[in-house]
């Protein structure tokens, strides 16, 4: 058993994320493990870039309500306790509502080559957003 305190809170790059977002790490896997799991919080009107994972990620919402949209214009809106899970190579974003804050936990797994398992693409625009935010 290992006991591990927290790690820095850290304010997202401007390259990847549209808006406010915060991210608090919370395990980076050793070993034979390849899970990563972070608390990232989204202010009003916050969002991801597009982007994919190579091996799926998993979004558990503990504050708040999100929204989850794909390529082909499906949006889910997400409350506190709700999961998403977004298979592999899905190209997606996820972000809080206009008018309110949202918390997550993203999960995810490292590529077993080591390499980043993330694929950023181009930020969600505000039109596509807006029009999200009617689901």
């Amino acid at each position: 058993m290992e006991l591990q305190h927290p790690a820095p809170t850290v304010k997202t790059p401007a390259t990847a994320f549209v808006g406010d977002v915060y991210l608090t790490p919370i395990y980076s896997g050793t070993g034979p493990s390849r899970m990563t799991a972070a608390l990232v919080r989204f202010t009003p009107g916050a969002r991801t870039n597009w982007h994919s994972h190579d091996v799926g990620q998993t979004l558990h919402i503990s504050e708040g309500v999100g929204l989850v949209g794909t390529r082909d214009g499906t949006v889910v809106r997400a409350r506190s306790g709700d999961t998403i899970i977004c298979p592999p190579g899905e190209e997606h974003w996820h972000g809080a509502t206009a008018d309110t804050f949202m918390s997550h936990l993203a999960l995810l797994e490292a590529n077993p080559d080591g390499s980043d398992p993330t694929t950023w693409l181009e930020p969600v625009t505000d039109v596509h957003y807006d029009a999200a935010q009617q689901h």
